[in-house]
């Protein structure tokens, strides 16, 4: 029997674009285009069935609706036993910190992602300002996950305010999106570092760039890496066998701290269906229990989903 999934990393995109406006993170950046493409609930739902892939984490998709959380939450509120969003909001706002307890009690949201609008920002007050230092003690309080999303060219200063921020609050899930290490880059840094001149090369095994970005993570029990196809894109352009990667990750930092994620719904190189192969095929070099935790079992304890039956059978 094959292991199911829950995947932690799903965008929607709505069908409906007047009810469903584009917006963009802040007035000064442009109206954000119409992707040619959508991905509905019920789209979403139905590559889910096909796979086995038991119910997905709502990511917000910042780039088209800004901080309007509607479609996921809406999409969540017909489907809650599927759906479980994880809103962005705007951290500099100080009655966010009050407004995401609200969304959490009463609307059934599950987590909340920090995000930067940007990789040419190159500040922290995203993810350290006082009111968003605010946000941070509301899901250390309610126990929802925090996730974070790190441009690569910001690794090297913003991890270690990460490290210290996971030490403040040792009980609160801390989930780095794309692994927050360098074959977490997406083609759109990628685009415009080989626009500036620039050549883009992934660091070789054994390590994979993780010395020096995330190693400094290895002791905080806390913090987790999100695998998703932003990754698999690095790896495929690279040459190198997600299974090699994802073996060293489940090495250096245990098994419980990885979860999967697809993307779908902005990285759309390759169908769900692919997306799906090759999360499981990644997990070649793991046993039983690896690959179950990784596609399945670790997001369902971090996001409390444990009142789900629990993984059966190997990864196939």
């Amino acid at each position: 029997m094959t292991t199911r999934l829950l995947d932690t990393h799903a965008h929607l995109i709505a069908d409906d674009w007047e009810t469903y406006r584009a917006r963009p993170f802040t007035p000064d950046l442009p109206m954000p285009d119409r992707p040619d493409f959508t991905m509905t609930a019920e789209q979403l739902l139905a590559h889910m069935d096909r796979h086995g892939v038991t119910s997905a984490c709502l990511v917000q998709r910042g780039h088209v609706y800004g901080y309007d959380n509607s479609y996921i939450l809406d999409s969540a509120a017909r489907y809650p036993d599927r759906f479980h969003p994880v809103v962005i909001l705007d951290t500099q706002d100080p009655g966010t910190a009050l407004r995401y307890r609200d969304l959490a009690k009463n609307s059934g949201v599950a987590g909340f992602r920090m995000a930067n609008s940007r990789p040419w920002i190159l500040d922290t007050a995203w993810l350290s300002s006082p009111s968003a230092m605010e946000v941070w003690k509301a899901c250390a309080d309610l126990g929802t996950p925090m996730t974070l999303i790190v441009f690569d060219n910001q690794l090297s200063y913003v991890l270690p305010l990460i490290r210290m921020i996971a030490g403040m609050y040792p009980d609160l899930p801390i989930i780095l999106d794309h692994g927050a290490m360098p074959f977490g880059i997406s083609q759109y840094e990628v685009a415009l570092r080989e626009e500036a001149g620039e050549t883009v090369v992934m660091p070789p095994p054994p390590d994979y760039g993780m010395d020096g970005t995330i190693s400094i993570f290895e002791d905080c029990p806390n913090v987790y890496f999100k695998i998703t196809e932003i990754n698999m894109e690095r790896l495929v352009k690279a040459n190198v066998r997600a299974a090699d990667l994802l073996r060293h990750m489940v090495d250096r930092f245990g098994p419980h701290r990885i979860v999967w994620g697809s993307d779908v719904g902005q990285s759309m190189l390759w169908t769900y269906d692919e997306k799906v192969a090759m999360a499981v095929g990644a997990c070649e070099l793991l046993n039983k229990e690896e690959s179950a935790a990784f596609l399945h079992d670790n997001a369902a304890r971090l996001y409390d989903l444990e009142k789900a039956a629990p993984s059966s059978g190997a990864a196939a």
